[in-house]
């Protein structure tokens, strides 16, 4: 389907004092399409509507305004255009990766009233909505688990007699389906293997890979499917925009080919409720494996590549990384996606609820900058952008996963709304200021974000086109590449030249040293970690430290 170009008139001020100038007025172009810029939202920790210390739909609703307010004439929001939604079904623990019950809202964030509320308001904005949907496994209280375990505890004597597979797991008959078909909804074992649990009262064992209380789901009955579609049936009725999947690899432990024929039929099955869903996949595991599983025709794969303390971003942002070497690198992996499957949408991605706080990368004098400039990396990479809550704040937590999952830091610590977060998260303090403090600092991350974003919603090109390395310019300290539209003139704007300098000092680069990168000699946009700007003088550019500046023909 064409996609459909939204013109945004909106004049970007040109100011030294700002994380972003400007060369001109620039209006934002903000396609709608399945590129998105998306926030990660744990609403546990997110915003608290009622005082119960616990985040809610509701908080979330009243915090709209702050990922985007749907008026692009306003520069007081993030920018973002989606939103991806941790689990929010009914579950026994915090995090909620263990549900009891698909096709509701647990509690303690609110009612599906809340939720459908919730999309419309962000449909009002233009904002995308992504629920986190966990298919390899249900919570043990669940009631399909519990009805299967409490009939093999009623019936342990004559199961001991049942049949098993090749692969060791018992095959009910079909008596014993007809009397409970949950049976064939979970992987039941008469002896210990690699995974499986005890289940209490009997000697049969049940697969659970992640935790006695997940028992994993058989994702080959006909029964699960059918399930599976009802569920996301449900939510797309509801207004989804699309679904994140959590933990693909696992669907089939150690089986790729499984895991990709299972995701092939989900794709089209969700595909056949929603044409235009947006699916992308938590595929925990290299590029040679997870490129592998785009033939499924899921859209993206999270590329892990890139994320984390010792991922492609953090060692650039850390000076850790030969930075010439670091657009061969984007440029390698958009081929090898592209060869896979031609329509992919790549997922790269910082951080998220599973990993150490970013901020926690950086030591040293250099440390705000680093993480800025992590976050513009982010930003300006191809594909589709992933921003972890509090990232555009600087938060930090390490350690056990409740650390990583703090209250969003909207100010002290008893403002209006601010969460008590997970019961079992340590006590620490943030190494940056709140958010009603980095409002009003110009020079603040959470400033230097917004500048990130405003800049790749003002080029399309951005998330939407090739990169193409210059060597010539490149060296250990300054990474040079132009993005290119896949089609000439599909944004209007064109090609952009990108020269980013991840050493403590300014850098100059003299253009004319590629014929190609010659033509580039409007400076549209200077990406600023420090009060210093990048600046051109006739072919060559000076870019300041950790700086980036984002050249156009004339």
């Amino acid at each position: 389907m064409r996609a459909k170009l939204l013109r945004k008139e909106l004049a970007i001020l040109c100011a030294t004092a700002c994380m972003l100038s400007a060369c001109g007025n620039t209006p934002l172009n903000i396609i709608d399409d399945k590129y998105r810029t998306t926030y990660e939202v744990f609403v546990y920790s997110f915003y608290d509507s009622d005082g119960d210390g616990i985040g809610d739909l509701q908080g979330l609703i009243q915090k709209l305004d702050y990922i985007n307010d749907g008026d692009d004439a306003t520069d007081t929001d993030l920018g973002c255009n989606e939103i991806w939604l941790m689990p929010i079904c009914p579950s026994t623990t915090y995090h909620k990766y263990d549900v009891t019950d698909y096709k509701d809202i647990d509690p303690q964030y609110g009612s599906m009233d809340d939720f459908d509320e919730l999309v419309k308001a962000c449909h009002d904005r233009k904002v995308n909505i992504i629920v986190d949907t966990v298919l390899n496994h249900t919570s043990d209280q669940h009631p399909w688990f519990k009805e299967a375990a409490s009939y093999i505890r009623d019936n342990a004597e004559s199961i001991k007699d049942a049949e098993t597979s090749e692969d060791g797991n018992i095959l009910f008959s079909q008596e014993d389906l007809v009397n409970c078909k949950y049976l064939g909804y979970y992987n039941f074992s008469k002896d210990k293997k690699e995974g499986y649990e005890p289940l209490k009262g009997t000697d049969i064992y049940y697969e659970a890979r992640f935790w006695s209380g997940m028992p994993d789901l058989n994702l080959d009955s006909e029964d699960v499917r059918a399930e599976i579609q009802d569920i996301t049936g449900f939510w797309t009725e509801h207004g989804v925009d699309g679904f994140r999947l959590d933990a693909v690899t696992s669907y089939y432990t150690g089986n790729d080919e499984s895991n990709i024929e299972f995701m092939t039929w989900l794709n089209s099955e969700i595909k056949e409720q929603n044409k235009d869903a947006y699916i992308v996949g938590e595929a925990w595991t290299n590029i040679a494996t997870y490129s592998k599983y785009y033939a499924s025709g899921i859209d993206s794969f999270f590329d892990f590549d890139m994320s984390g303390s010792e991922g492609d971003i953090a060692k650039m942002a850390r000076g850790k990384y030969v930075a010439s070497k670091y657009a061969e690198t984007l440029a390698s992996t958009e081929k090898t996606l592209s060869a896979a499957n031609p329509e992919a949408i790549n997922a790269p991605f910082y951080t998220n609820h599973d990993m150490a706080r970013s901020a926690g990368y950086y030591t040293g004098r250099h440390s705000q900058e680093g993480v800025k400039l992590a976050g513009a990396l982010n930003l300006l990479t191809s594909g589709n952008a992933f921003i972890y809550y509090g990232e555009e704040l600087g938060m930090v937590g390490s350690g056990k996963d409740e650390n990583k999952r703090a209250p969003m830091q909207w100010g002290s610590q008893d403002a209006e709304g601010m969460c008590d977060g997970p019961a079992d998260m340590d006590s620490f303090d943030m190494k940056y200021p709140s958010l009603d403090e980095q409002i009003k600092d110009t020079q603040s991350i959470y400033n230097y974000y917004k500048a990130a974003i405003r800049l790749r919603n003002t080029y399309p090109v951005i998330a939407r086109g090739v990169t193409e390395p210059i060597e010539e310019l490149a060296d250990k300290d300054i990474s040079c590449y132009i993005k290119k539209e896949k089609q000439n003139g599909e944004f209007e704007t064109g090609s952009l030249l990108f020269l980013i300098n991840i050493s403590d000092e300014a850098r100059e680069v003299d253009l004319g040293k590629n014929a190609e990168a010659a033509q580039y000699t409007e400076l549209a946009y200077s990406l600023n970690a420090t009060e210093a700007v990048s600046t051109i003088s006739g072919e060559v550019v000076t870019v300041p430290a950790f700086g980036i500046a984002v050249l156009t023909k004339k």
